[in-house]
């Protein structure tokens, strides 16, 4: 977010000054406000039963003038087109009474689910009527979207998980997004503010930036941390290992033996190894008519092959059977493409082809793995862009602002958690619904 003499010029430019998002903050309530749960069915009320049981001030019909902390919209019924008008423009009728910060969020089933041409066409409405009123909405209120796959229901224990982190701050940086949520696995935690309590995990590229990040928020949420970086980095990684009472090991992910020093490490200084993030990269930026050999080479091999090798060595290891998390950071350039980085937007458009295939392979063991796309992130590396350029690249998103490492941090966190056990070969975008890309 753009502060000091930077906000002032944006100012005099005219440019819009960004709301201040609703971010998580230890102890505070999931939700302020009356949530409006609409839809007609089981689904609806079993779901409004469920919130309620979470202490929230659940509504089943608007009140006029009353400001909604969050409208659920349930249309887990869909049969064809036309039952989208009642419910949507119902959940319409509210929309004005939104307060700062709050969400909206549909359930519904995924199209991909039915061979029925009319219910897929139904479903697959959801998913344009989602993304566009999350443009229109303001002061800081993000639209994102729960699909049921499979027997999922609207209390299964990952959609409930996904409904609280969409209604919580921890989704701050998340819009106009969905996650798909299938019928196995997931488990809500019994403490809320230590969803990872007695898990360990390991970040790699954690010396700074969104790694550090990463590693600190896991830390908050319970886990015990092994952070991982190159050598060169070891002083920062030291301090990083020692803020989250964790341990460090420095380590060239791309070299052969990466995966199983990950494992070995793990298991001798913490008994055991549940959750491995994939955070490091690097960038090695040129139009790709001046890419020189070496330039790609060094991004692929660190961005996706050391990735490929690592999970090799993991689904491999009786050590890693647990209900194990794998999460990986990939980047909204490998959804829309960015100039002068074809190798890059390759390796992590490649990561997100990687997450997906790799998904039955780590279910069998009952574990999940996915991918996280970061867009604008407020880093060092993005301080360094001119200062028009970065202007004008922080307010292409529906939120018009740079998301913070933290938010990443988030959402990883999240899919690593038990709770998100029934949601595996996605990819969430933590963008603030960047207006380029799906």
């Amino acid at each position: 977010m753009s502060k000091g003499l930077g906000k002032d010029i944006a100012r005099k430019l005219g440019l819009p000054q960004p709301v201040v998002l609703r971010r998580h903050q230890r102890g505070q309530p999931l939700m302020t406000g009356p949530v409006l749960v609409q839809g007609a069915g089981s689904g609806a009320d079993e779901l409004a039963a469920a919130l309620l049981s979470w202490q929230l001030d659940v509504r089943r019909h608007a009140v006029p003038r009353e400001k909604l902390g969050a409208i659920i919209l349930v249309l887990d019924q869909l049969a064809r087109p036309e039952d989208l008008a009642k419910p949507v423009l119902t959940a319409a009728a509210s929309l004005r009474d939104l307060a700062p910060n709050a969400r909206v969020i549909t359930v519904s089933r995924s199209a991909g689910d039915t061979v029925d041409p009319a219910a897929a066409a139904a479903r697959q409405g959801v998913d344009g009527l989602l993304r566009s009123l999350a443009k229109e909405l303001r002061a800081g209120a993000t639209g994102n979207g729960i699909l049921l796959a499979g027997g999922a229901r609207t209390t299964s224990p990952s959609t409930l998980g996904a409904l609280g982190f969409f209604l919580s701050g921890r989704s701050a940086f998340v819009d106009g997004q969905f996650l798909t949520v299938g019928s196995a696995g997931g488990q809500l935690p019994a403490d809320a503010e230590k969803p990872l309590a007695g898990k360990v995990a390991v970040v790699t590229g954690a010396a700074r930036g969104i790694g550090a990040a990463i590693a600190r928020t896991l830390y908050r949420d319970g886990a015990t941390l092994v952070v991982v970086d190159i050598p060169a980095a070891g002083d920062h990684l030291a301090a990083v290992a020692n803020e989250v009472h964790g341990t460090a090991l420095q380590l060239d992910i791309s070299s052969p033996d990466a995966g199983q020093r990950i494992i070995d490490h793990a298991v001798e200084r913490h008994g055991r190894l549940d959750i491995v993030i994939h955070n490091a990269g690097i960038t090695r930026d040129k139009l790709l008519a001046n890419m020189d050999e070496d330039r790609w080479n060094s991004v692929i091999a660190v961005n996706i092959a050391a990735q490929l090798r690592i999970n090799e060595a993991l689904l491999a290891s009786e050590r890693f059977r647990s209900s194990p998390r794998i999460v990986s950071v990939a980047s909204t350039s490998g959804i829309a493409g960015n100039r002068g980085q074809t190798n890059y937007a390759a390796s992590k458009a490649g990561v997100m082809g990687m997450v997906r295939a790799t998904a039955p392979l780590i279910g069998t063991h009952g574990g999940s793995v996915n991918a996280v796309a970061p867009g604008f992130i407020e880093t060092e590396m993005t301080a360094k862009i001119p200062f028009a350029t970065r202007e004008v690249a922080r307010r292409l998103n529906s939120l018009q602002q740079g998301g913070h490492p933290g938010d990443v941090a988030e959402a990883v966190a999240f899919l690593a958690s038990d709770a998100a056990g029934g949601i595996s070969g996605e990819v969430l975008r933590v963008c603030g619904q960047n207006l380029v890309g799906a």
